[in-house]
């Protein structure tokens, strides 16, 4: 999931903004596209930076909808929020193991989203939610791969974990995310096991894994992207959002998918129980499933998208591109988290003890 960083269109993808917008027109000629109507509200609760400004004020255009947005660094912090009694959100974006989380809890509406306008259009891959395999309650809408984002000139070629843990035995700089099911994910990737794996003697050994590397890694962050621009960082554990500046500097920076395997994520949009605009909360749904909106906003996160006809208005680089739209056999080695119940405080005590080691 994207930490809060600035995000901008790239100039190799924006003849792609420009068709989506001339898609539309043509559709508002035609008299496809719904005019505006009576103001409503809708607020919204995500991650920083992870919507396309330009999908919200189409959004309003289009419904005469007010949109607010604040936003969050991480699950749990928005977890942690709404659990707390926060309330005036209608729409939040978990990732697919948190929005279960949130189902169980009774935190979500069933919007019944699987009968929406739009929802052909939702490739059933993307359904991954184990609580509701349907859809019923949420919306997929993107998915990518966390991986290496690293500097050419301090890095050299790199394709494994393998090559990026080996990067301080030659002076260089790595760090790994201040995400505990992420980092703790590689731990367990590199030792052959499940990143779901709830065994105490599998997490013993990713923990031990991690304790014999602590003093190679210089931080645990997100806020690494300028630090592997500028060379201060040779490599980071990061999101394939990092791809968005190896096209804008592809001679200077890279991103790869390691070989041996890597974690992946998945976005849900859902609507609140406690939301107070429902029904806003439901159009903007529909509003999204839009293919020229769910493109748009791909065009920006440069991750992969749940909408099946999305897809072909994206540009032959972002569709060719090996990590937004990765092959057959490395999508094979990607684990996504799922729902760990109370078996999540095993991964809390591994997670304090590698934070903590001196």
């Amino acid at each position: 999931m994207l930490k809060s960083v600035q995000l901008r269109v790239r100039a190799t993808v924006r003849h792609v903004v420009n068709f989506i917008f001339a898609v539309a027109l043509a559709s508002a000629f035609l008299g496809i596209s719904p005019s505006a109507q009576a103001a409503g509200k809708l607020n919204i609760y995500n991650w920083g930076d992870y919507i396309n400004p330009d999908v919200l004020t189409r959004f309003t255009e289009d419904t005469g909808i007010e949109v607010t947005l604040d936003t969050y660094g991480s699950n749990e912090e928005m977890l942690a929020k709404i659990q707390a009694g926060a309330t005036g959100y209608d729409i939040v974006f978990p990732s697919v193991h948190v929005r279960d989380i949130m189902q169980k809890l009774g935190l979500l509406y069933d919007a019944k989203v699987n009968t929406l306008k739009g929802f052909e259009n939702i490739d059933p891959a993307n359904m991954r939610s184990l609580v509701d395999p349907e859809s019923s309650f949420c919306l997929p809408y993107a998915w990518g791969a966390v991986g290496i984002f690293y500097n050419k000139a301090e890095a050299g070629e790199i394709k494994s974990w393998a090559d990026f843990f080996a990067l301080p035995d030659k002076g260089k700089k790595i760090t790994m995310l201040d995400d505990l099911r992420e980092t703790i994910g590689v731990a367990l990737i590199m030792n052959g096991h499940s990143v779901n794996t709830t065994d105490s003697d599998e997490l013993k050994q990713a923990e031990a894994w991690l304790l014999e590397r602590k003093d190679k890694v210089s931080a645990y962050s997100y806020d690494i992207v300028s630090l592997v621009q500028s060379g201060d960082i040779a490599a980071a554990h990061w999101y394939v959002g990092a791809t968005l500046y190896t096209l804008e500097e592809p001679d200077k920076l890279g991103f790869v998918i390691p070989e041996e395997g890597a974690t992946m994520y998945q976005e849900d949009i859902c609507v609140l129980d406690t939301a107070p605009n429902k029904d806003s909360a439901i159009r903007f749904m529909e509003f999204y499933m839009q293919p020229e909106m769910a493109a748009l906003n791909t065009v920006q996160q440069v991750n992969g998208t749940a909408n099946m006809p999305a897809r072909d208005l994206l540009s032959p680089e972002l569709r060719a591109n090996p990590n937004t739209n990765p092959p057959p056999e490395v999508i094979a080695k990607l684990q996504i988290f799922e729902d760990l119940g109370e078996d999540l405080r095993k991964y809390n005590s591994v997670w304090t003890k590698v934070r903590t080691a001196q």
